[in-house]
């Protein structure tokens, strides 16, 4: 995201990859979709709620440390340090989000499974923002629509485990739970949460958000650097040339308005917007970098833009949900198939009682087949409840299968497949697709199989670095983000022809 300044990740100054962004003036209603008022100044803040209410419910997933003295100390630490983001950053990407839910932006959130000490350097952390940078031009191009660019970068540390114990050759140790808490090295020692660990993950944090903004506002992001952001081992490949006949046009695009009086010099052409995002998990940490607003007395957790919920720590009166319906971020909620639609309207209500649009983002992870099953109830639930909700295809959880070597790994078929049939139930219920959400790299890494570029299952051990699930390199995530902006050209067409045979607007008939 744009910023002005050293401070900000993010400024209400339209960047390069949200040109066409509106505001959310109105939202589209039709007798399909009874929409709940909104208060143009809703207080959210919750007399029965404080950043520390949690403790009172039952918390899953949380580490348990041998010394809660040393644990208390780390957290009176980072409650002094200064926040990692600002509030009105938040209700920047609030913004952006409501327009997502419309059909009048698409979210693209990326980054790592898990961040890791070991892999914190400069070349990694511009190469995940330069596919994501290239990602976000081909969905622009193709959906004619704002891309809204958030990474999973900059505290996605920590991991839920199906299993608090892993055994190795008859040994038996604790699970490994992210670089944040404890070591993904085989030992006794290693596997102790150790609260120093947090310190570490917050200045690493620090220094990977300082580098983001100088890639965003810098000039590295500008987009007369388009054609320049290819990755080196992409260059020779199929995705690379595709890429290259797109940036070719874009080139063009800009020669003509240059022409035309536009300037490249001009903010607009060389900052972008880019937020930052993480799973909120390890409820001690984020309490310790909440803050209270000063300019509107709402809890912010300062520790990232936007936080989702988990699969596993999604219980309606559980401790995470109970944190992240008092602070003011935007938020997201990781929903399978094992989701029952009126839990789901529950848990929305639990989140987002003001109904506030670009509050809550429904994110899905099924597998195909459920998805065309499951997803439309929860659909058809929302809509009935009448709540404004951004729905985001996770098509990567859904699809983690056992190679033959023992590793973990996901297919690029079953990926895609998800994705395909997250925008066919949405072309079917009349609703908006609304983001995507992966778990991605921009190293040359060999963790998911498929792809153009075929990784097989023998490629995986030649370059297999993730310290948690399979990842998506960067020529597969090019691919992806083509076939992404051929549905989303595809709706947009159908959308145009519409209008222009004289017929009503489809987009607030059928599709919403």
């Amino acid at each position: 995201m744009a910023f002005t300044g050293t401070a900000h990740l993010a400024a209400p100054t339209p960047p390069s990859l949200r040109r066409l962004s509106p505001k959310l003036r109105h939202l589209p209603t039709t007798h399909s979709l009874k929409l709940r008022p909104v208060s143009a100044s809703v207080d959210v803040r919750f007399p029965n709620w404080s950043p520390g209410s949690w403790k009172t419910k039952k918390a899953q997933q949380l580490p348990e440390y041998p010394d809660p003295v040393e644990l208390e100390s780390v957290l009176k630490t980072l409650e002094s340090f200064p926040p990692l983001v600002f509030a009105g950053e938040a209700r920047n990407l609030e913004e952006r989000l409501a327009d997502a839910a419309v059909g009048k932006a698409f979210l693209l959130q990326g980054g790592d499974c898990a961040e890791s000490f070991k892999e914190f350097n400069g070349t990694n952390i511009r190469d995940t923002f330069r596919v994501l940078l290239q990602m976000g031009v081909v969905l622009t191009f193709g959906g004619q629509m704002p891309v809204i660019m958030v990474g999973r970068m900059a505290g996605q540390f920590a991991k839920p485990r199906s299993d608090p114990f892993e055994v190795k050759d008859g040994v038996k140790l604790p699970s490994y739970r992210g670089d944040n808490i404890n070591s993904d090295a085989f030992d006794e020692k290693s596997r102790i949460p150790d609260p120093q660990r947090l310190i570490r993950a917050y200045l690493q944090s620090v220094g990977t958000l300082n580098l983001l903004r100088a890639f965003a506002t810098g000039g590295y992001a500008a987009m007369q650097r388009v054609s320049q952001w290819n990755l080196d081992f992409v260059q020779n490949r199929e995705q690379g040339d595709r890429y290259m006949e797109l940036a070719q046009r874009v080139d063009d695009a800009l020669g003509f308005m240059a022409a035309a009086g536009i300037t490249t010099d001009h903010p607009v052409m060389n900052t972008i917007d880019f937020w930052t995002s993480h799973e909120c998990l390890h409820l001690p940490y984020e309490q310790a970098l909440t803050r209270q607003d000063s300019t509107t007395g709402l809890f912010y957790d300062c520790s990232a833009h936007m936080l989702w919920v988990g699969e596993r720590t999604r219980q309606l009166d559980g401790a995470h949900v109970e944190f992240l319906r008092g602070i003011s971020n935007p938020l997201g909620i990781k929903v399978s198939d094992k989701m029952d639609p009126k839990e789901l309207v529950k848990l929305c209500d639990i989140l987002n009682p003001h109904n506030k649009p670009g509050r809550l983002a429904i994110i899905t992870r099924m597998g195909a087949d459920n998805m065309r099953v499951k997803l439309p109830l929860l659909i058809r639930a929302v809509r009935q409840a009448g709540l404004i909700v951004t729905w985001v295809s996770d098509p990567m959880h859904g699809n983690t299968i056992k190679a033959p070597c023992g590793l973990k790994t996901r297919s690029f078929d079953s990926i895609r497949s998800e994705l395909r049939a997250f925008f066919d139930v949405h072309d079917q219920e009349g609703s908006h697709p609304g983001g995507v959400h992966l778990e991605m790299t921009g190293q040359n890494v060999t963790e998911c199989i498929g792809g153009s570029k075929t990784v097989t299952f023998d490629d995986l051990n030649s370059r297999y670095h993730t310290h948690c699930d399979p990842r998506l390199n960067a020529s597969q995530s090019l691919e992806l983000a083509f076939a992404i902006a051929e549905r989303l050209r595809r709706k947009r067409m159908r959308s145009a022809s519409g209008f222009h045979k004289g017929q009503k607007d489809v987009s607030t008939i059928k599709e919403f």
